[in-house]
């Protein structure tokens, strides 16, 4: 073929080809459009080495499904016969539709639009929806997003953009939107990240308490209000979809991820999706996660490096349900949530025999069958990040990093509609498409994840405002948000012990306030704040609860000695302890350290209190009157052999950014008014210890939470405060804590009568 070429009516689009030249022999092409005007793409270095030759297409020819003749530019004047490696991708590339094409029409209902656009749409621009790649691949070559006509980009934990600004972040979104919008039908991508307790990621945000702070406080609506403000802080920075709010049914306090689940009762976390609406009222779309059973895997089945995480779910279908899936339900049919992530979990049904698990991103039972299926869900499902990669393959093992045929079509045939496939787009593309060449995955199963996609796309508005706008910089970590999270943080504070009543605090004490999370912003913030893992120290701007103690007491004489080496000449201590950061894995107890965390988090997990937090607890609670321990964590803390030295216990959790929330209620500006939303174990030996359990002894029960300014508040209130008292005294009948926790639960059902009974037991038996 000559090198100059008449007019071209035919593109190819391909994957990846495989080149036969006279001259270099073969070699590959990587992946894009070629026809006349296609951006140049790049041979590899020839064999004798030297710089790389560049393709210039000058005409395509063949029978638009397999094999094409291109002419390369004058300076190569070779031809070379390209056989493509995706033989059912056709070669016509839509026409740019004009302003007047339905599915750009807002004022057509959206199954038309998603009709129209779904018609003028080839195989690759379908796969290219269900494909997500990680920012950090993209945002160097933005026309990557174009060639790979990818559907989304996400920003895992830690992927930020440089400087970390709102500013920079609209930038960001906006230059991969444009290159979105450059692909022939200009179908809009949608950003994603893990905004799990306020909007981490982003320098200058609010950061809420973790989930299980948040279920602690038992109120919906204020669940509600915090996420509308992390989805505000998202849109203000260009991110419409959030990976949040994660709906386990935490049942193990050892998971490493306990502190993103709202509580270990199904009914508990099933109020709390709400946060689904919180999302949706900021234009924020919502995902569930991780479907289903992640918070109810056993110990010692996790993955090769973790303890717990990503483990294995014995149970039977039936309790599935009732634990698991409860609050799924929940989200679909009373909330309409239109993403859902599914777990890198497994499950093994016991009346199936165990000893078979199934990955839960290869259960199409459980997926296509039960949520798509049973629960009516209508949006899509997107892939947990790289999570296919986990799927055994009956091939054996592929490239390390990279999925393997059989993985990418168990994947999609199970029903995951989207794949975060973080740095391997392009290989995954390959691969669905010669799936779907092969027979072995079907262009309607195909098809109905195209629809999902485009449908949320355009119920969201992507088509209609698909960039970012500068107006609402304000917003991210404004004071009206601030105080949202202040009051959350108050709410979230559970009294565990106050003999005395220690608490609250005179304003004018003398003060002694000791700990190593006194004063670290990043220790109180936890995982998923900046860095996947979380990083101790100042890496947020707020408030330290030594902050607070100083904005909330200015009256008061307060020493502050971390380590408690500075002389003790003081009243009262507040020692502040607990744990160092971590996400998923990591904190698994007795699992694997982080190995490039700073020091401080490379400690071995635990549930009980490291040596030098004891020692500074022994310390300052042998040299002051009144003692206060603060315990900053993401789950329960074992205390019960120095719990007799302490006059007054918070279960603090993680706050986040807003730490004078924890001084209101320690100086009675606010009451304390949470209640565990976790059994607390009495030893590390009992866990696991959830209520409902055949034995059930924990240190304090579900539902536990003492209160301050006692004379307020219900008839139940004050039985639940005559119960608690006598239990603290120690003059409570054996079974207590069962009917204390049960009493929880059936008020939670709005069972007052039957809350009323078990409560007066406890008080009067």
């Amino acid at each position: 073929m000559s090198s100059s070429s008449s007019a071209i009516t035919k593109t190819a689009i391909v994957s990846s080809v495989a080149v036969s030249c006279s001259q270099h022999g073969p070699v590959r092409v990587p992946a894009g459009r070629f026809s006349a005007t296609a951006s140049r793409r790049a041979l590899p270095a020839r064999s004798g080495g030297g710089a790389a030759d560049s393709l210039h297409p000058a005409a395509i020819e063949g029978d638009g499904m397999r094999r094409y003749v291109i002419g390369f530019g004058a300076a190569a004047a070779v031809a070379v016969l390209v056989a493509a490696l995706l033989p059912t991708l056709r070669d016509d590339a839509p026409a740019r539709p004009g302003p007047d094409a339905p599915y750009r029409d807002a004022g057509l209902p959206v199954d038309r639009r998603v009709d129209d656009l779904m018609a003028r749409m080839s195989p690759a621009d379908k796969i290219g929806q269900m494909t997500q790649a990680e920012r950090n691949v993209v945002a160097g070559d933005p026309a990557l997003v174009t060639r790979w006509r990818l559907g989304s980009v996400l920003s895992g934990g830690g992927s930020v953009p440089s400087p970390n600004t709102p500013e920079a972040w609209v930038d960001q979104v906006n230059t991969l939107q444009r290159a979105a919008l450059d692909t022939p039908l200009g179908i809009p991508l949608i950003y994603g990240i893990d905004a799990v307790h306020g909007h981490g990621n982003a320098h200058g945000a609010t950061v809420f308490p973790h989930n299980v702070g948040l279920g602690a406080s038992r109120d919906p609506e204020l669940v509600r209000r915090v996420y509308r403000a992390t989805g505000e802080e998202m849109r203000a920075t260009g991110i419409p979809w959030n990976f949040a709010p994660c709906v386990c049914v935490g049942r193990d306090e050892r998971w490493g991820r306990t502190k993103e689940s709202f509580g270990e009762d199904p009914a508990l976390v099933t109020k709390m999706t709400t946060a689904i609406d919180g999302l949706r009222d900021a234009g924020v779309l919502a995902t569930v996660k991780h479907f289903a059973g992640d918070g109810d895997t056993g110990y010692g089945t996790g993955d090769s490096e973790y303890a717990i995480d990503q483990g294995v779910t014995v149970t039977s279908r039936e309790d599935f349900n009732r634990i698991d899936l409860a609050p799924y339900a929940a989200a679909v049919r009373e909330h309409d949530v239109q993403s859902v992530m599914p777990s890198y979990s497994s499950v093994d049904w016991t009346e199936d025999g165990t000893g078979n698990p199934v990955k839960m991103h290869a259960s199409r039972e459980l997926i296509t069958g039960t949520l798509k299926g049973d629960l009516g869900f209508d949006g899509f499902v997107i892939s947990d990040f790289e999570a296919i990669h986990q799927i055994p393959d009956p091939d054996g093992a592929g490239e390390a990093g990279e999925p393997t045929a059989a993985q990418v079509r168990i994947g999609v045939n199970a029903g995951t509609d989207m794949f975060m496939e973080p740095k391997t787009a392009p290989r995954f593309q390959d691969l669905l498409t010669a799936e779907v060449d092969a027979g072995r995955v079907s262009m309607e199963r195909i098809d109905d994840a195209v629809r999902r996609i485009l449908r949320v796309k355009f119920q969201i508005g992507l088509f209609e405002k698909p960039y970012a706008s500068l107006d609402r910089l304000g917003e991210v970590g404004s004071a009206a948000h601030r105080a949202i999270g202040r009051e959350a943080v108050a709410r979230s504070q559970v009294l565990l012990k106050n003999a005395g009543d220690a608490l609250p605090l005179r304003p004018d004490a003398r003060i002694y306030v000791a700990g190593r999370n006194a004063a670290d912003l990043g220790n109180q913030a936890g995982g998923w704040t900046i860095d996947w893992q979380g990083r101790s120290g100042d890496i947020i701007p707020g408030s330290t609860v030594l902050d607070g103690i100083r904005e909330v007491a200015p009256g008061a004489t307060v020493t502050h000695s971390p380590d408690a080496s500075a002389p003790i000449d003081a009243e009262v201590g507040v020692v502040v302890v607990g744990e160092t950061p971590y996400a998923e894995g990591f904190g698994d107890v007795g699992g694997k350290v982080c190995p490039w965390c700073p020091a401080a988090q490379k400690e071995t997990k635990s549930l009980t209190l490291q040596p030098a937090d004891r020692t500074v607890v022994g310390k300052v609670c042998a040299a002051v009157a009144t003692c206060v321990v603060l315990l900053v964590s993401g789950r329960p803390q074992v205390i019960t052999d120095q719990l007799g030295e302490i006059d007054a216990l918070v279960a603090s959790w993680l706050p986040g950014s807003e730490g004078a929330g924890v001084a209101d209620v320690l100086f009675g500006r606010q009451p304390f008014t949470g209640r565990l939303p976790l059994s607390w174990p009495r030893t590390v030996a009992q866990v696991p210890v959830n209520v409902g359990d055949a034995v059930y002894e924990p240190l304090f029960p579900y539902g536990w939470g003492l209160r301050t300014g006692a004379s307020r508040g219900s008839a139940l209130d004050a039985a639940r405060d005559a119960a608690q008292k006598r239990a603290a005294a120690g003059r409570a009948p054996a079974g207590w804590q069962r009917r204390i926790a049960e009493a929880d639960l059936a008020a939670g059902a709005g069972r007052e009568k039957e809350a009323l009974s078990l409560l007066r037991q406890v008080a009067t038996g």
